[in-house]
């Protein structure tokens, strides 16, 4: 059956420039289930091959909007030689330790295949960052050295620093070793204006994470792949675990894209189109949020335009 392809309801110029020129293709679908995440994803998945890492965020204990278990394991399994890939965390929680990491995982469920703390001994592999902000590299998890592609799987929610988090908070932080490259993302070490480190950190942070998303994509050149899981939407991250507000507007569908940019942009666009998002559009707002998009084009990190394609 051909594909539907639905209006577009973004292809915002997040740059604000006049643009001429291809268009990205985002894919769409309202079905939030296993079925539809792997339609999507075999899209995409031209060129993913090899040892494949699935980047996913795993959540603190309990976490009540972590993606679902039974719909992660069906996806995982139809990806040959895969993993799913995390590191350590910057804050004392949870999963600051890999011990303490490995028993999170394990209370929430994240035991039906390996997962690779990329991190576990605090190695780490510095990775250049082309078109820096202001990091000329970043520190990521040492084993991801060991994968030929990447599937960077999202939850797309709130953001207690970045606004939202979508494909580029997932891998800006989450491939970022916890005790050295998650300091390098935050500005720690790193010279900013004075009052950056005064919550919430705002346009700063989001050229910070972008720096280090583009060290991973360009690592994994066209081998990286992205998928937005728009349900459970808090303000805030899976990172506050129990404590995280519970959502107030209803699920949205799932996104698959090859482009990073054109698959945040989407569900930005999709957010501030549904009626019931005043909570989310404001956490976005409050912390300058829309940089994450302007800083990815500035630096060629994705498409600025992108086409919805709605699939059954």
């Amino acid at each position: 059956m051909a594909n539907k392809q639905a209006p577009v309801i973004g292809s915002k110029n997040v740059t604000g420039e006049n643009y001429t020129g291809t268009a990205a293709k985002v894919y769409f679908t309202k079905k939030i289930d296993a079925e539809h995440l792997i339609k999507l994803y075999k899209m995409i998945n031209e060129n993913i091959y090899g040892k494949v890492a699935i980047k996913l965020h795993t959540g603190e204990k309990h976490g009540p909007n972590i993606l679902p278990r039974d719909m992660v394991q069906a996806f995982q399994a139809q990806v040959p030689n895969s993993a799913i890939v995390e590191c350590n965390t910057l804050y004392e929680g949870d999963r600051y330790t890999t011990e303490g990491h490995r028993d999170t995982l394990k209370i929430n469920g994240w035991t039906f295949c390996p997962v690779d703390i990329m991190d576990e001994n605090d190695e780490v592999v510095d990775l250049p960052v082309r078109k820096p902000f202001h990091l000329k590299y970043v520190s990521m998890g040492a084993h991801m050295a060991n994968y030929d592609s990447m599937i960077v799987l999202t939850h797309f929610k709130g953001h207690a620093m970045g606004g939202f988090g979508g494909s580029m908070k997932n891998i800006a932080i989450g491939c970022a070793s916890g005790h050295k490259g998650k300091a390098q993302v935050h500005g720690l070490g790193v010279e900013v204006p004075e009052d950056y480190l005064q919550w919430p950190m705002k346009e700063v942070f989001m050229t910070l994470m972008c720096d280090s998303a583009q060290a991973t994509c360009n690592y994994f050149g066209k081998h990286i792949v992205f998928l937005n899981v728009m349900r459970r939407m808090s303000v805030d991250c899976d990172c506050a675990g129990v404590t995280a507000a519970e959502p107030t507007m209803a699920d949205i569908g799932i996104c698959a894209s090859t482009d990073i940019l054109a698959i945040d942009q989407a569900c930005v666009d999709m957010v501030y189109n549904a009626a019931d998002s005043a909570d989310l559009k404001e956490r976005i707002e409050s912390r300058v949020g829309m940089r994450q998009l302007s800083a990815m084009a500035e630096v060629g990190l994705g498409n600025t335009q992108y086409e919805l394609i709605e699939i059954d």
